[in-house]
């Protein structure tokens, strides 16, 4: 695949970074201007957040508001109807004209229904985009696409943006503008990149977005990192980018203005696998996992293992976490922090977290701890919501993260090999993306392609060259 430059190039071109769990956009004017998302940032989370009006929020205030209605909420599920019997009552005899008596009866699926459930998060999202089989989600009983659910995030973009071009004083209608995509979507189907960017173009032309060209996200990467290094490089890249949902690879060839995808390879691999990874092994055991539960019987007292792998997928995914807040759960947990000692003080932390809804809290906590594990030997996952506070070296989460690390190096060599090159063909290795922050992740690179790994703007690369593209017209097929 090659990208030629447009003979007539736009004055300004416009990306968007449309990502897993961070959404960004960028104006490129012979300047690239990001664009503020949020109050303090230009990152925005890529959530949406309907309450049961069918009212809209996207980014932090979705996520804000999410957290508010759902913290110290009690949950109660329903049984859904989910059909009728008929069961015959009376029968009057074969001679007789009056019809048989019967009873309509309701018939119940299992208690899923939260009726008192304020609104529905949605993150993640991208995700889906390239499944075909997940083609609606019930939403207080409405069939909503997937298209739907990410329109509002495409919307916000679109207005923040045109709100950013008055400010620079360009003409506010979008003209040129790229939107990025992974060299391949998630999932197994042959065909989920064409599902995925027939859905991606639906949503944008929902949200208002008009001339939607789709272009690689670590082409776009290493267009940027290209254009600091000087325009006029030539050679081989690997660009690596391992963001907060996935790892995506792509070796690229650049000759003058274009440039040529010779292998890509990719995993379901991001910095929220890492993030679940640290709060299983570290925090687990400070809530009760692996603790035994007393209780009375009818006859004998009763002791068994707790339960908590019925608490794991709910603990591990903080925007369902609070359907634990409801008596089946809360019942053993609070069994057990009657005990003494530490036991009945890690059940109490779990009672906390979910009966305040504090996952999200604990994320927050494990990202900032990993994210200072970049610069220092040592840190602190502090929690204060839940009373935690646990001691992290590097080494330490090194070990934890090893089968990652592992995944890493066998999608580099995929790379390579999709590429028909050898690790020394390559001139230079980009690290781009949050997780490529990580020591360990440039420590795997560095021991392929020593002396040949750069680090380029982990957050903003993708936006900043999504905006260049535009801006001269560059284009994949």
């Amino acid at each position: 695949m090659s990208a030629p430059a447009g003979p007539a190039a736009p004055l300004d071109g416009v990306g968007i970074d449309f990502g897993t769990s961070n959404s960004l956009a960028a104006i490129h004017d012979g300047t690239t201007h990001l664009v503020p998302l949020e109050a303090d940032t230009p990152v925005m989370p890529t959530a949406t957040y309907l309450d049961q009006d069918l009212h809209t929020r996207t980014g932090q205030e979705a996520i804000d508001r999410y957290i508010e209605d759902n913290t110290g909420r009690r949950v109660e599920l329903v049984p859904e109807v989910v059909g009728q019997s008929a069961l015959l009552v009376g029968d009057p005899g074969a001679s007789s004209r009056s019809a048989p008596e019967t009873l309509a009866q309701n018939v119940y699926g299992p208690a899923t229904e939260d009726l008192g459930l304020p609104g529905r998060l949605f993150r993640g999202l991208k995700r889906l985009l390239g499944d075909p089989g997940t083609r609606r989600l019930m939403v207080f009983g409405h069939p909503y696409r997937i298209v739907a659910l990410i329109t509002p995030v495409l919307l916000r973009l679109r207005r923040e943006i045109e709100a950013e071009r008055v400010r620079l004083g360009l003409p506010e209608p979008i003209g040129a503008l790229r939107v990025g995509h992974p060299v391949h979507f998630e999932g197994r189907d042959p065909h989920r990149n064409r599902t995925a960017f027939t859905r991606l173009e639906e949503a944008c032309g929902y949200a208002g977005l008009k001339n939607v060209v789709f272009y690689p996200e670590p082409v776009a990467a290493t267009l940027s990192w290209r254009e600091a290094a000087g325009a006029d490089y030539a050679g081989t890249a690997l660009t690596v980018d391992f963001g907060g949902g996935t790892l995506d690879l792509a070796v690229l060839e650049f000759r003058g203005a274009e440039a040529r995808i010779l292998g890509t390879a990719g995993e379901a691999l991001g910095g929220d696998h890492i993030d679940q990874r640290l709060f299983r092994e570290l925090l687990f055991p400070l809530l009760g996992k692996g603790e035994r539960w007393g209780r009375r019987g009818d006859e004998r007292w009763i002791e068994t293992r707790f339960p908590f792998e019925q608490y794991e997928d709910l603990l591990l995914n903080w925007t369902v976490g609070y359907t634990l807040n409801q008596n089946r759960y809360l019942a053993p947990v609070r069994d057990c922090m009657r005990q003494e000692g530490e036991s009945g003080r890690r059940f109490r932390r779990l009672h906390e977290l979910i009966v305040h809804n504090q996952g999200y809290r604990v994320f927050e906590a494990l990202r900032l701890a990993k994210a200072e594990l970049s610069s220092a030997e040592e840190t602190v996952i502090d929690v204060p919501e839940i009373d935690v506070s646990v001691p992290l070296t590097r080494a330490r989460f090194e070990s934890l993260i090893g089968d990652f690390l592992e995944r890493l190096d066998g999608a580099v060599e995929r790379a390579l090999a999709a590429a028909g090159l050898e690790a020394e063909a390559v001139d230079v290795v980009i690290r781009t993306g949050g997780s490529s922050l990580i020591p360990a992740v440039r420590g795997v690179l560095e021991a392929r392609f020593p002396d040949r790994v750069v680090e380029h703007d982990p957050f903003t690369s993708v936006a900043d060259g999504l905006a260049i593209a535009a801006a001269r017209d560059l284009r994949f097929p």
